[in-house]
């Protein structure tokens, strides 16, 4: 009997669009990590895989389980249990500044546990969104909406979400989580006063922590001056400037220059041999760029964008709150994920460690958005048509 509550048979069929674009983009970058990381794996590990093979077990098989799990398992249910998915998530954030964590590359992000490692920032990505969904789209709340008291518990919870991912620190996650918040909570139905304040609280976190940690601030110096220099020219950062890292954004933007229109070929790239840093993760669009010119990273670009549009045409369809609220919190997460990573590849935005959702190496993100993908999918089954 609880099976069948939490295993229904679905009204409709699920969006074939989308999850056809979501299979071409879990292919196509098997193929671009195996290109962006062969040598360094042939370097460290004498296995040219080495990197492809640990996707693939620790990346694609654990989101498969989770996308079957989210396919399956009737999307409501998940609304039942967001709150203590959400604490466990919470605990496993502290678990990160004891023993158990452990540090790479100056951040305190994973969790070792011996047989496996992970990211538990990256799961907030699902937890911290059903849970928001859930609470939104409480019946007890549904006249609240607007009110101060709501606001204040969005605003709580999301400074407590958002100040254990800085203290890792892990500035582009927080900013991406914080931000796919804030949008769902926008959307179910904030007043003007606490979209503005929203908007102001957010700016004022963002000087604070540039001020604070100075190479938060020397990432950001260029873009500031350029809007200092039309109308505050008193506050442009002459003396920042100088000392910003800009090698990662120029050798980004050479690769991407290099591929032109159809690219230099698959494997063919020179820049990820040495110059290019991070080509399998931070990076992997300049490769991309590199091998595939234009054509193959408009294709990229556009599966991106096709599955925004397929998911807000589900939103559509649906007329349950937690759906939409849901449906609304995951594509902001993939979608904020892809255009952070191309805007810094592209000298668009500052270039920061974000990876490419479903292609960039990284267990933990690709099976986090695995079963996002899921999640998706599962509403689409059970929304009218």
């Amino acid at each position: 009997m609880i099976f069948k509550k939490i295993v229904l048979s679905s009204k409709h069929k699920p969006d074939y669009i989308f999850l056809g674009v979501t299979l071409f983009l879990i292919i196509a970058g098997f193929f671009f990590l195996s290109s962006a990381s062969s040598d360094l794996a042939k370097i460290k590990y004498n296995d040219a895989l080495f990197f492809v093979k640990n996707q693939f077990f620790k990346g694609f098989l654990p989101g498969l389980v989770g996308f079957i799990f989210a396919y399956f398992i009737y999307y409501r249910y998940l609304k039942k249990i967001s709150p203590f998915l959400f604490a466990a998530n919470l605990l496993a954030l502290f678990l990160v500044f004891t023993p158990l964590g452990f540090k790479s590359h100056g951040s305190a992000r994973w969790i070792d546990l011996g047989f496996i490692s992970f990211q538990p920032s990256e799961f907030l990505k699902i937890t911290f969104i059903l849970y928001l969904a859930g609470l939104l789209s409480s019946n007890q709340l549904r006249d609240l909406k607007k009110s101060w008291k709501v606001y204040w518990i969005f605003f709580f919870v999301s400074a407590v979400v958002g100040g254990l991912i800085f203290l890792q620190p892990a500035t582009t996650t927080a900013v991406i989580i914080l931000s796919a918040g804030a949008i769902i909570y926008l959307f179910s139905g904030a007043s003007w006063k606490q979209i503005t304040l929203t908007f102001l609280l957010g700016l004022t976190a963002i000087a604070l922590l540039a001020l604070i940690t100075p190479y938060r601030l020397y990432r950001i110096a260029p873009y500031w001056n350029i809007l200092a220099e039309k109308f505050f020219p008193s506050l442009i950062l002459k003396d920042n400037i100088e000392k910003v890292d800009k090698f990662h954004l120029e050798q980004a933007l050479s690769s991407i220059s290099a591929g032109g229109l159809k690219g230099v070929g698959f494997g063919k790239s020179t820049s990820k041999y040495s110059v290019l840093p991070e080509p399998m993760g931070d990076s992997i669009f300049a490769v991309i760029a590199e091998e595939f010119g234009f054509i193959g990273s408009l294709a990229v670009i556009s599966s991106y964008m096709i599955i925004f549009w397929r998911g807000t045409k589900l939103m559509k369809k649906t007329h349950d709150d937690f759906a939409k609220l849901c449906l609304l919190g995951f594509l902001s997460v993939i979608s904020l994920q892809a255009i952070i990573h191309i805007g810094a590849n592209s000298g668009v935005l500052p270039f920061t460690g974000v990876p490419l959702p479903l292609i960039s190496y990284g267990g933990t993100s690709f099976a986090v958005t695995l079963t996002m993908i899921g999640i998706i999918a599962n509403i689409s089954r059970y929304s009218s048509t």
